[in-house]
């Protein structure tokens, strides 16, 4: 009996740490189960590219600083998307007149543009037309007609480009191309791919 008790002292002095490290496991698993679940963070989202307004048979006007109309944008339809700050218009129509008093007018059957205007993407159908001005005039110029299925029209600087193939008309001169790139401030015109021109004599040279 007296060899016993020291036994089993020893062999209980073995196990206590085992037996102390399983308590704990089985408290922090307790407390891991009986704890609340932590706050669900909401992440913040971006606007989704959903409309977030419509307009119907519509009319933009924008003037300038001494209150002369600059552009009228007018469409049968009118979807305002918040994530590209951009309106997407179906039967677009401008009508826009510089600071020499030139008429441009652009229509597609739909558009693209920018709050304010400033850049317009015409697709399907789309024509550009800049009025001549009149000779005599501080800036005399021929007209200049453009036609494609897609457009891209930059009011600063004054661009046009297209990637799809695109006839001009510039007075009495006809160009096509590939894809365009006029430049009315350098007065550059590149067309690239197929290139057709027909270049007509002016009246000076009838």
């Amino acid at each position: 009996m007296k060899g016993l008790l020291p036994a089993l002292w020893d062999r209980f002095l073995l196990y206590l740490p085992l037996a102390l490290m399983a308590l704990f496991a089985l408290t922090s698993y307790w407390m891991v189960r009986s704890a609340p679940p932590p706050p669900q963070v909401a992440l913040e989202q971006g606007p989704a590219h959903t409309p977030d307004y419509f307009m119907d048979d519509f009319s933009i006007l924008n003037f300038d600083r001494n209150g002369r109309l600059h552009a009228d944008l007018r469409g049968k339809t009118g979807r305002h998307y918040a994530d590209i700050l951009s309106t997407e218009v179906d039967a677009i129509s401008i009508r826009s007149v510089d600071l020499q008093g030139r008429l441009t007018t652009a229509t597609a059957l739909r558009g693209l543009t920018n709050e304010d205007a400033s850049e317009v993407q015409l697709i399907g159908n789309a024509t550009v037309i800049r009025e001549a001005q009149a000779r005599g005039a501080p800036a005399a110029s021929e007209r200049f007609e453009y036609r494609s299925e897609f457009l891209h029209v930059f009011a600063k600087p004054e661009l046009v480009r297209s990637h799809m193939p695109v006839d001009i008309r510039h007075g009495t001169h006809q160009f096509s191309g590939n894809a365009l790139e006029y430049d009315n401030v350098t007065q550059v015109l590149q067309l690239t791919g197929k290139v057709r021109a027909t270049l007509m004599p002016g009246p000076e040279a009838r």
